[in-house]
C-alpha cells in the first residue's frame, strides 16, 4: 500500500469514527436507560437517583428506571456497573463512601473508580454536623477538643457506620487537631441517635438530613458543620474549619458509567443533568434531603473524585484502618 493510500485509509477511518460517534449522540437515548443505585429503596442515594431519573425520563421522552443493587458497601452495585456494556444505557449513582473509600476498607472490593468508570456528572453534596444534647457540657467544638482524658467516657464520638464519611471525618478531626477520640460506629443512624439522646455517648456526627429535624425540635445541639462555606439554612452553625483548620468534609453523589462509554454520550447525559440541577424546584427538593447541588464540568468532576480518593485514602492509612 502506498503512503497516499494509507493516508486516505486513515482519514476514512477517522471520518467514520467521528460520524458514528456523532450519530450515537444524536440518537441517544434510543431505548430504556437503567440507573443503578447501590443502596436500598428509600435511602438518600436512592431518592436522589429517582429524582434525577424522573426528570430525565420527561426530558428525553424515554423511560429511565432505577434498579437497586444494595450490599457490600457499594461493591455489588459497582461490580454490576463495571461489567455492563459501555454504551450509556447503564449508569450508576454512587455516594462518596461507595465510590472512593470502599476499595480501601474491604478486601472484596476489586474496583478502582478512576480505572473502571468514566465520570458522568456530580449531583450534590452534604456536609457533616457534629452534634450533642442540650444537657451536654459541650457548647462548641473547642470544648470537645479541650476535653481531658477521663471525662465523658474519654470522649466517645458516635458515627453511623464503619468507613462512612462521618466516621472518617472523626479520624480526620483527630489527625488535624492532634487529638485521639474513641469512636463507636453503629449499624445505622436510628440506633446511633437513640444512644446519643439517652446520654450513652456525648457526641455524634452524621450528614445533615437525619439531624436537622432533631436540631429544630431542640433535642440536639449542633457544635460545628464541616462545610467549606456558610450554607443557606445553616448560617448559625459554626464552621468546623474555623476551629480546626482544614476540617472540611462532605458526602457527595455522582453518576458514573462503565469505562469506555462514548464521550458524546457522556456529554449528552452530563448536559441534561446539569440543566436539571440548575432548576430551582429541583434544588428545593434536594434541600429537603440536606443536599446542595454540585454543578461541575466533567473535567472538574473528574478532578474532584480523584482528589477525594487521594484524601480519604490518606486518612484511612494514617488512622491505621485495615481492610476487612
Amino acid at each position: 500500500m502506498t503512503v497516499k493510500a494509507m493516508i486516505r485509509q486513515t482519514c476514512a477511518i477517522l471520518l467514520l469514527t467521528t460520524t458514528v460517534a456523532a450519530a450515537h449522540a444524536q440518537t441517544f437515548p434510543g431505548k430504556l436507560v437503567r440507573f443503578i443505585a447501590p443502596t436500598a429503596p428509600g435511602s438518600a442515594p436512592d431518592i436522589i437517583t429517582r429524582l434525577i431519573a424522573d426528570r430525565l425520563s420527561k426530558r428525553w421522552d424515554h423511560q429511565v428506571i432505577v434498579e437497586n443493587r444494595p450490599g457490600g458497601n457499594g461493591i455489588i452495585g459497582m461490580n454490576y456497573l463495571t461489567r455492563a456494556k459501555p454504551d450509556g444505557y447503564t449508569i450508576g449513582m454512587f455516594h462518596a463512601a461507595a465510590a472512593v473509600t470502599t476499595p480501601f476498607l474491604y478486601e472484596a472490593a476489586k474496583f478502582d473508580i478512576e480505572r473502571d468508570t468514566d465520570i458522568v456528572a456530580t449531583l450534590g453534596y452534604t456536609p457533616m454536623i457534629l452534634v450533642t444534647t442540650p444537657e451536654s457540657r459541650f457548647k462548641s467544638i473547642a470544648d470537645v477538643l479541650n476535653s481531658r482524658p477521663g471525662e465523658d467516657s474519654d470522649l466517645v464520638i458516635g458515627s453511623p457506620t464503619r468507613g462512612s464519611i462521618p466516621s472518617l471525618t472523626v479520624y480526620l478531626m483527630g489527625q488535624l487537631s492532634q487529638h485521639e477520640f474513641r469512636q463507636v460506629s453503629f449499624s445505622g443512624t436510628s440506633q446511633a441517635l437513640q444512644t446519643l439522646i439517652k446520654g450513652d455517648i456525648p457526641a455524634y456526627i452524621d450528614g445533615v438530613a437525619p439531624l436537622v429535624p432533631l436540631i429544630r425540635a431542640g433535642k440536639l445541639v449542633p457544635l460545628a458543620i464541616s462545610a467549606y462555606k456558610r450554607l443557606p439554612g445553616f448560617e448559625k452553625i459554626p464552621l468546623a474549619k474555623d476551629s480546626v483548620p482544614g476540617l472540611t468534609a462532605t458526602g457527595w453523589f455522582a453518576l458514573f458509567a462503565p469505562k469506555g462509554t462514548p464521550e458524546s454520550v457522556l456529554d449528552t447525559v452530563h448536559g441534561a443533568v446539569n440543566d436539571i440541577l440548575q432548576d430551582p424546584d429541583f434544588q428545593a427538593r434536594l434541600a429537603e434531603l440536606g443536599t446542595f447541588p454540585m454543578i461541575e464540568s466533567r473535567a472538574d468532576a473528574s478532578r474532584f473524585v480523584s482528589e477525594e480518593k487521594i484524601r480519604w485514602k490518606k486518612v484511612i492509612q494514617d488512622a491505621g484502618i485495615k481492610a476487612e
